[in-house]
């Protein structure tokens, strides 16, 4: 697996950002968040068409804003293809108003690169990425399959690093740090 302080790797791939025709798909890079100094927040799940998975992607769509205001891009990424997440926002009720877009690493090459690959299946565990704005890794979480994320706890550790202080136990925004 990637470790921290590693550059983020290189990749270039598509993604559904919308439900809208003609406007469904774009091409995500690991320079835009660079180009813009902007700090990026990138979540693996599973698969489409699944229970938790949709569970975890409103959320981090319904604090969307709390990611914009820590300026920071916020990317959902699986295996699956970019017509699959498309199917899937237009099927799942919950999933046609994404703010987010849904990368689509359909060769696996960026989960591998991330060493996020579950070894049977071959589909991406649920990992969370904080890349700060020059491209470097300094958050990883990674859950078993069945366990969902804590999308306020991904925010307090954006806050945390972008605090640059030393950052106790259960500390929030706005609270001492050591």
């Amino acid at each position: 697996m990637i470790s921290l302080g590693q550059k983020f790797p290189e990749f270039k791939k598509k993604a559904t950002v919308s439900v809208k025709p003609g406007k469904e798909f774009s091409e995500i890079t690991n320079n835009d968040h660079i180009s813009k100094n902007k700090w990026m927040v990138m979540f693996w799940y599973p698969k489409d068409f699944t229970f938790v998975c949709p569970t975890e992607i409103v959320e981090f769509s319904r604090n969307k804003k709390e990611f914009d205001s820590r300026n920071a891009e916020l990317i959902g990424a699986s295996t699956d293809t970019e017509f699959s997440h498309l199917g899937w926002m237009m099927a799942h009720p919950d999933l046609k108003t994404l703010e987010i877009p849904l990368l689509a690493d359909t060769s696996k090459s960026l989960a591998e690169d991330l060493g996020i690959l579950e070894a049977e299946e071959k589909i991406a565990y649920r990992a969370t990425f904080i890349v700060d704005p020059k491209g470097y890794v300094r958050w990883i979480n990674v859950n078993d399959l069945s366990v969902g994320r804590n999308v306020e706890e991904v925010v307090r550790v954006l806050d945390g690093l972008q605090n640059g202080g030393l950052i106790p136990c259960n500390w929030k925004k706005g609270e001492k740090t050591l």
